[in-house]
């Protein structure tokens, strides 16, 4: 039978292929504790009778109607089992980013009429104590760690009776593909939040359609997936459900600082990220590259060069191919055993991957499929496959089955498909703005197709912007294409209603001090010192003015700032899937700003 809820998931793996590991995590003693498939199953059913007998549920089945629980937690099993026990009895879940500021989370508990909270530890259930009171809807807040005087989630399932598991049951049977099945938030870059409704067609549809791109990969019995991106945004909650479908155990990490040590470990099959942190991940790469000596260094900088010449789907010749055999065998193999060993792809979204990080991965069998989407979308639109004939660098890939995708006559990807959520959250006004009569939405960015079937984006509309001889410039290529550069860590094109386009760069300050440290620079002064010294600007300056030879003359960096402080999302520079909040950074750094212009 086709699965038609989200939570059919469970019964599906059951039947199918039931797992000793289904979910897994570590314990605070160092082990990993697994889940099987019928234990998963027997939490959740005790979850949702526990949740009914605190008389939550779908109530009149509408959409206000329905009770609202929100989670602000790390990836970690009970995430998962909330989602589930949530879904079963027609209430909805509302993920919140555990660094969400207090005013926002304020909003959002409000907003949504939220009922229970559940939170990952102390820090989060402290900051929910500092609105409570603000948000008079909230009943109870519950924690996964358990720590006194909290209330812990597992005394929800010693509350449920035999009498609750029938009304789940009840109610479970009466669900609908078209009901309600979550409201997310967006991080957003520039306003309030807006509550996006995806119901559980919505993602399921998009679960289903991209069931041909990943099942290369998830298909092995022992396929296992390790994961870190935030639950909290639809990219891994997605992914997650692709994992539970099609029968692929998922480990979830300890922290961002553990994923290092959690890849040994679980040696994964595949995992997702965002390209920050595959940027991150190359550099110290890179790094380790540098402190090699002689022949070694030689051996692994060749291996680079090899690698940043790859092409997909191209034939390079038998000295090329020879070559890149040796580099794989001598170098790339490490890099390999480094991510686990058992790696067979990566996926990543949210931002665009650079191509020079693409290729040499590539070049060294770890295939990374990259891809696009919204949250309003489910969030997948588009993605490049496993096979190479149906890769391309530098594009988001062939659209995913049954979805369409046309362009506007300003360039704006607009999609359609039963993946295009349900509308915004109390806001039928901005809805309609998005999404047209006929079904159509648009997506706010600027793409063109690459040999008529792979989708490339060329900007996001709402920041492009005129300079005031009125030509028009598109900030994310000049940005991805510089960031290139191993001196610069970020990067934010300026020039709204200015002369020319300038720029503030965050410096890599591990390459640069190593320059210093090569052109008698004392490295060990303070930042700022270092990013005044005239050689340093003119590093700079020389790296800046060799990258604008790519961009035509109204898109080309005239002048910069350097800053000392990496964007962040704690400093809120950054949205949580590490997008650039522009208006807060032009805010934050209006001095800098002026001083380019003035």
């Amino acid at each position: 039978m086709t699965p038609t809820r989200l939570f059919d998931c469970i019964n599906n793996q059951l039947e199918k292929f039931p797992k000793e590991d289904m979910l897994a995590a570590k314990e605070p003693g160092g082990t990993w504790k697994k889940y099987s498939t019928a234990e998963v199953r027997d939490i959740v059913d005790k979850f949702s009778a526990g949740l009914v007998h605190m008389h939550i549920g779908p109530n009149d089945m509408s959409i206000e109607g329905r009770d609202k629980i929100a989670v602000i937690s790390n990836n970690r099993p009970e995430w998962i089992f909330l989602d589930l026990a949530v879904q079963q009895i027609g209430a909805v879940l509302t993920p919140i980013y555990p660094t969400i500021s207090v005013h926002e989370l304020e909003f959002v508990l409000n907003d949504a009429q939220v009922k229970l909270v559940f939170v990952n530890d102390k820090e989060m259930y402290e900051k929910v104590q500092q609105v409570r009171q603000k948000a008079p809807s909230v009943k109870a807040v519950f924690t996964f760690d358990y720590f006194q005087p909290s209330l812990h989630w597992k005394e929800i399932l010693s509350k449920a009776t035999e009498a609750d598991m029938q009304k789940v049951k009840l109610i479970r049977d009466s669900i609908k593909s078209d009901d309600l099945c979550t409201i997310i938030y967006t991080s957003g870059t520039t306003g309030t939040p807006k509550g996006v409704m995806l119901s559980h067609k919505n993602i399921l549809s998009n679960v289903m359609n991209v069931e041909e791109v990943f099942r290369p990969i998830v298909s092995e019995k022992d396929a296992r997936a390790l994961s870190f991106l935030p639950l909290n945004h639809i990219f891994e909650r997605m992914i997650s459900y692709i994992y539970l479908y099609f029968g692929c155990s998922i480990y979830y990490a300890e922290s961002l600082d553990k994923i290092g040590d959690n890849l040994k470990e679980v040696q994964p099959t595949v995992f997702a990220t965002v390209p920050r942190l595959l940027e991150k991940v190359y550099e110290r790469i890179i790094a380790k590259g540098h402190e090699q000596t002689g022949i070694k260094k030689k051996l692994f900088f060749w291996a680079v060069e090899l690698g940043n010449r790859f092409e997909v789907d191209k034939n390079q010749g038998w000295w090329y191919n020879t070559q890149l055999a040796l580099a794989n065998k001598l170098i790339f193999s490490k890099w390999r055993d480094g991510l686990g060993g058992n790696i067979k792809a990566i996926v990543t979204g949210a931002a665009a991957c650079q191509v020079r990080l693409l290729r040499v991965f590539t070049a060294g069998k770890i295939v990374i499929m990259e891809g696009y989407g919204l949250t309003e979308t489910s969030p997948v639109i588009s993605v490049n496959r496993y096979d190479e004939k149906n890769r391309r660098f530098g594009t988001i890939g062939p659209v995913i089955k049954n979805v369409d995708v046309r362009l506007a006559e300003d360039g704006e990807i607009c999609c359609k498909g039963d993946n295009v959520m349900m509308g915004y959250y109390k806001q039928p006004e901005i809805t309609a703005q998005v999404i047209s009569d006929d079904g159509w939405f648009h997506t706010g960015d600027i793409g063109v197709w690459v040999e008529d079937r792979f989708l490339k984006i060329t900007d996001r509309k709402k920041e492009i912007f005129k300079t005031s001889g009125g030509k028009y410039v598109a900030p994310q290529p000049i940005e991805n294409k510089m960031k290139e550069s191993p001196f610069i860590e970020q990067m934010m094109v300026v020039g709204a209603e200015q002369k020319f386009a300038g720029a503030l760069i965050v410096p890599n300050l591990t390459n640069l001090k190593d320059w210093c440290g090569k052109h008698q620079i004392n490295a060990n002064t303070s930042t700022d010192k270092i990013l005044r010294d005239p050689r340093v600007i003119e590093l700079y300056k020389g790296i800046v003015e060799e990258y604008n030879q790519l961009f035509n003359h109204v898109e080309q960096v005239k002048k910069f700032e350097l800053l000392e402080s990496e964007w962040t999302i704690d400093g809120g520079e950054l949205t949580p899937t590490l997008k650039l909040k522009r208006k807060v950074i032009m805010e934050k750094y209006r001095d800098a700003i002026e001083r380019i212009y003035n």
